[in-house]
């Protein structure tokens, strides 16, 4: 294991699954989609991965810009997952990043160009479309 390296663990009981993040003890719950033969109550698991790239495109843009100086406040961002098949797989993970206010346009370029970036994004088979559009307040 590498220093960086990270213990989760998956308890399955029936479709249900109960995912624990080893150091922290925080756990999620997961099932699968409706239209995958689950009751849609709680993330699947390819929803956890749309979610985790909305995260790392907006953490890593927030934890390289306090690295470089540069301004970044309060983002959010949405991300719709696209099934694709057979067989299932997902095919597309449309981001709609909502930026900060006060990010001067010069920095603008930059910081797309992180959570682009991101590791999760980086990650993901090539296979799979990642749009990402970043909506600059006015």
């Amino acid at each position: 294991m590498s220093p960086t390296g990270v213990e989760m663990k998956m308890e399955l009981r029936g479709i249900e699954g109960r995912l624990s993040h080893g150091p922290s003890g925080a756990v999620i719950r997961t099932v699968p989609p409706r239209d995958n033969g689950g009751d849609g109550s709680s993330f699947s698991p390819t929803d956890l991965l749309g979610a985790s790239l909305a995260s790392c495109a907006l953490t890593t843009m927030a934890l390289i810009a306090a690295k470089e100086g540069l301004v970044f406040g309060d983002a959010s961002a949405t991300v719709v997952k696209h099934m694709v098949g057979p067989p299932r797989r997902i095919g597309e993970l449309t981001l709609e990043l909502r930026m900060p206010p006060g990010v001067p346009a010069s920095q603008r370029p930059r910081l797309e160009e992180i959570g682009r970036g991101c590791p999760v994004a980086r990650s993901l088979h090539p296979e799979v479309q990642v749009p990402m559009r970043f909506v600059w307040p006015d």
